[in-house]
């Protein structure tokens, strides 16, 4: 399952694609320096959202591992 974070930085990434190419279709390099950071933005929330999962994985890992001895 996706979250919040994964989401937004997603449609951030794609926002910021389309400014870039936008800025580069009329000829306005400060539109795509925008876009690039929009771009930048989102993939970091991307990856902010990747780790709240993984921290999410191993904490369900942890508990159940807790519940269910070997």
């Amino acid at each position: 399952m996706i979250n919040k974070n994964q989401a937004q930085g997603a449609v951030k990434n794609l926002a910021g694609k389309i400014q870039e190419e936008a800025g580069k279709l009329v000829g306005n390099p400060e539109q795509q320096a925008k876009g690039l950071q929009k771009q930048v933005s989102g993939k970091a929330e991307q990856m902010l959202g990747n780790a709240k999962e993984v921290v999410k994985d191993a904490r369900e890992a942890v508990k159940h591992a807790a519940k269910h001895p070997a």
